[in-house]
């Protein structure tokens, strides 16, 4: 079978289907911190632990963190949908007012974040127009109780009721 659909129609279809949101971050070899918003975050192997996203091959701010050692994926909650676009910006200095501090292992840890994954570079495959970036785990936890942003058709979003 022949899959007979455009980008469009794949994006739309697609967004059907909720994902949370997170900020990966790092620390640049110049001392300089980096982030991206991503809504394809997975859990990959619990033996060792791995997690993967998936950054676009065209993105900006990707480079920057594949240059350093590792990164830390931050879970946002759906208090943080300003941190999210501040981010998610071009804006070269994204972490003006974005209140962070650094793991252990260097890596930025957003104030306010649900949770956090320190990581290190695992493996980088190609995969179509993105790359899979699977970090090996160095340290994990719950950062601050509550509820997660979430990304649905194109709009970010909140769980009305867990109940």
């Amino acid at each position: 079978m022949t899959l007979k659909t455009d980008s469009a129609d794949f994006r739309r279809i697609l967004g059907h289907y909720p994902t949370g949101v997170c900020a990966v971050t790092a620390i640049q070899p110049d001392g300089m911190p980096a982030a991206m918003i991503v809504g394809s975050f997975t859990s990959v192997s619990l033996d060792p632990p791995l997690v993967a996203f998936f950054p676009d091959k065209g993105s900006s701010s990707w480079p920057k963190i594949a240059a350093s050692e590792g990164f830390c994926v931050n879970v946002l909650g759906d208090h943080q949908e300003d941190v999210c676009r501040a981010l998610a910006s071009k804006d070269p200095d994204k972490f003006a007012g974005v209140a962070h501090h650094l793991s252990e292992h260097g890596t930025p840890i957003l104030d306010g974040a649900l949770a956090w994954i320190d990581c290190k570079f695992h493996a980088v495959h190609e995969a179509g127009d993105h790359y899979i970036a699977i970090g090996e785990v160095l340290a994990l936890d719950i950062h601050h109780p509550g509820t997660p942003l979430l990304f649905h058709k194109g709009r970010y979003g909140r769980i009305a009721s867990l109940g």
